[in-house]
């Protein structure tokens, strides 16, 4: 049942794309804007157990596979697309689909976590010139994750623990995890039915991020001596996490920065090559685990 929606919302993109391809800006924009900051707040107001190193770990893994990938590929672009994860516009939407409304405040935290690291490094990767380093703070604290995330800590200084009882906040919450799933899924389904991906690109990117995803497993070993709560959803939405596809802007810092668009491929074949793995994952996970 769980998937039903996520499916219905991919279809609705994949066969609807010309009546909808107007309003995918909008709804690109709504989901990075409004929706997931309405998730950070939430989930940081009423605090989950190792959310702050959850996002501390999420930034570590970035800057690790940022640094991996450009020592082996030797292109800093392609390692930014390979370490520069689409948490918002896929991440957290594929997450409650696979897993479910649990999993809503691991993926929140993993997903702050990676933009930090992209909001920092982003612009730096894809910029031949030196970048300032009071124009890199602004873009960080401008941000639609440290903006909610600032509200958060505001509303933190009042104990607002009883509100998490309120029958309507909790109906917005839940309604609000629903726009994200379904505005996700839209985005990407409409994405996918426009694009051509060579049978190459796509063999590529399925292989490097089955490789990543290989040395991600090594990378929650070594968080299980983190203080986070020792629970299997949260180490398998980790896991889950690191198939995610290249962030969508950064063809446009590319495009800004270099005049290219070489990335354009990148972010094509890797998210089909991300939906097909996760996928996958997704089916495993749930053939082992069937209580998950």
């Amino acid at each position: 049942m769980a998937l039903i929606l996520p499916l219905l919302s991919f279809l609705t993109g994949y066969w609807g794309v010309q009546y909808l391809k107007p309003i995918r800006p909008f709804l690109a924009a709504l989901l990075a804007r409004v929706l997931i900051p309405v998730l950070i707040i939430y989930n940081m107001v009423f605090y989950q157990e190792g959310s702050l190193w959850l996002i501390a770990f999420s930034f570590f893994c970035s800057c690790v596979f940022f640094a991996l990938f450009y020592f082996t590929l030797k292109n800093k672009l392609r390692a930014l697309c390979l370490s520069y994860l689409n948490g918002a516009w896929l991440g957290i939407p594929f997450a409650l689909a696979v897993f479910g409304p649990r999993a809503a405040s691991t993926v929140v935290a993993l997903y702050i976590g990676g933009s930090l690291f992209g909001n920092v490094c982003a612009v730096m990767a894809v910029s031949e010139a030196r970048q300032d380093s009071g124009y890199i703070l602004k873009n960080v604290l401008l941000s639609p994750p440290v903006v909610a995330l600032s509200v958060a800590a505001l509303l933190s200084f009042w104990d607002l623990s009883h509100w998490q009882q309120v029958p309507w906040i909790e109906i917005l919450y839940q309604a609000n995890k629903v726009l994200v799933t379904f505005s996700g899924m839209c985005v990407l389904g409409m994405w996918l039915s426009n694009v051509r991906i060579s049978r190459f690109d796509l063999m590529r990117s399925l292989q490097l991020i089955f490789y990543r995803g290989l040395f991600a497993v090594l990378l929650c070993v070594a968080a299980y001596y983190l203080p986070i709560p020792q629970q299997t959803l949260t180490y398998a939405v980790m896991l889950m996490f690191f198939l995610l596809p290249p962030a969508a802007n950064i063809v446009a810092l590319e495009t800004h920065y270099q005049g290219t668009g070489h990335s354009a491929k990148y972010i094509a074949s890797g998210t089909l090559a991300s939906a097909i793995l996760i996928a996958l994952y997704g089916a495993v996970v749930h053939v082992l685990m069937p209580g998950l």
